[in-house]
């Protein structure tokens, strides 16, 4: 599988961030009640959580990060970060998954790559249908709460995809094992949103 290649490309932001936000270390684990220093922060990819991912979803064996989470209030607006169509959305409802899920389908430079949004607010998948066109820097999406992410803090997990996938979803954390190929499937999300840390 071939790297993503970027260049020449302008990318939209997909949540505005402050200045002063934070960048998150779970590599200790995860306190779903903590008050952050800022309701924004970044969450970092390829990162090992340990003892973060608890729930029956990940057999406890699943912990290494694959997408950036991007902390935000509820109801934070979520652009496209590039143009491109719906390819699917749909309610993953199992405690610690992602509740809410957008995937769209873009073309970089030739290549398809599918970017997955999660934890979103229930209104971001409604009126959705697949192929619909989405524009960059368009808001496709909202932050969304507890009962509708997956009971999660307010955040939104973004993943790009090299592999199309056949359902809204896609691993947001593999184990060890997996983590070499895994890298080579989903590459760095800082490539089409910035260095955020």
């Amino acid at each position: 599988m071939r790297a993503l290649d970027v260049s020449g490309c302008t990318f939209a932001t997909v949540v505005q961030l402050p200045p002063d936000y934070e960048v998150y270390d779970f590599t200790e684990g995860y306190d779903p009640f903590r008050v952050p220093a800022s309701p924004y922060g970044v969450g970092r990819y390829d990162e090992k959580r340990r003892g973060v991912y608890t729930s029956e979803l990940f057999a406890g064996g699943r912990d290494v990060h694959m997408g950036i989470d991007v902390g935000a209030p509820v109801g934070e607006a979520i652009h496209a970060f590039f143009d491109g169509v719906v390819h699917r959305f749909a309610y993953n409802a199992a405690p610690g998954d992602y509740g809410h899920t957008l995937v769209t389908e873009h073309e970089i430079n030739g290549q398809l790559v599918w970017a997955l949004y999660g934890h979103l607010a229930a209104r971001s998948v409604e009126g959705r249908w697949e192929g619909q066109r989405v524009t960059r820097g368009e808001v496709i999406a909202w932050i969304g709460d507890r009962h509708e992410n997956g009971g999660w803090n307010p955040h939104l997990h973004f993943q790009l995809s090299l592999v199309r996938p056949e359902v809204a979803d896609l691993p947001g954390a593999v184990s060890d094992a997996d983590r070499a190929h895994a890298l080579t499937l989903y590459p760095d999300p800082r490539l089409v949103l910035g260095s955020l840390y």
